[in-house]
């Protein structure tokens, strides 16, 4: 929204005023966490005094596969998220001329929908399990990666938003909308917070940490073509595939019990 001010603006003080608006979320983030009770297994365990002392050192020991695949399931819907409301909105307005407005609108429409499509996708989830959904947004971030960038070619507004729409609210949010919970659902109560942080944060650093930089150097590598970033999108997305394949579904896992990657339990399509 600020960005759409004049330029003069914008670099002058409409850059600042998300930050200081952050403050606001970083508020209403503390007041959920303080009022949200541990979950019940979490509790019994503390009554109990079964909690982990050094929960980072024991996943990294007891689940490391785990880590790897959390980590190798977060790529897609990092890389994808920062490939198409970071990279695209630089290559759309710089290199293909079209009007920033035109981009932050495609931008906006699919943030304001991502309220919808994510608890949508994560109600799915608890009806038809979470690996479908998850592989399922995988499959589309891969198959959308190319066409997500014919369609900024073109530069027609109407197919420009469709395309941001389409691979951000079906491919991108089917994702997202069941991250939260089929992570911390792969590690065991006394590891559970750290495993599913670690695994997360590795994807984040690894997927959309570098997504803008390497996606400019693929540009450049191309003549201005976006055909090697589309490339790198789909490889991602590729990789988010076959980690999920891996994973084991656990929408109807009891949480309280220890995570199948606990009991030996490793292999893609067994719950």
């Amino acid at each position: 929204m600020f960005a759409s001010l004049p330029q003069e603006q914008f670099l002058a003080w409409g850059w600042r005023v998300p930050f200081l608006l952050s403050i606001v979320l970083v508020g209403v983030g503390l007041f959920i966490r303080l009022r949200i009770l541990e979950t019940p297994a979490f509790t019994q365990m503390k009554e109990s005094q079964t909690e982990a002392q050094r929960p980072l050192l024991d996943v990294i020991r007891d689940q490391p596969k785990t880590i790897v695949l959390a980590t190798g399931m977060r790529l897609s819907e990092n890389v994808s998220f920062y490939v198409v409301t970071v990279f695209a909105l630089s290559f759309g307005t710089q290199q293909l001329g079209i009007d920033r407005t035109t981009m932050l609108t495609g931008i906006l429409i699919s943030a304001a929908l991502g309220f919808l499509a994510m608890p949508a996708f994560g109600a799915l989830s608890d009806k038809i399990g979470r690996r479908p959904v998850y592989l399922g947004g995988a499959v589309l971030s891969a198959l959308l990666a190319f066409p997500f960038f014919w369609a900024l070619e073109t530069k027609m507004p109407i197919l420009i938003w469709i395309a941001f729409v389409v691979i951000m609210n079906t491919a991108h949010d089917a994702q997202y909308g069941v991250q939260g919970s089929y992570l911390a659902e792969l590690f065991g109560t006394r590891v559970r917070y750290s495993g599913a942080s670690l695994g997360s944060q590795l994807g984040g650093v690894f997927g959309g940490g570098f997504a803008p930089l390497i996606a400019t150097a693929l540009l450049a590598a191309g003549g201005g073509s976006p055909v090697y970033v589309a490339a790198y999108l789909t490889g991602m997305c590729l990789l988010t595939v076959l980690a999920t394949y891996l994973a084991p579904e656990t929408y109807q896992s009891d949480i309280a019990e220890e995570s199948p990657q606990e009991t030996g339990v490793f292999a893609g399509g067994q719950s």
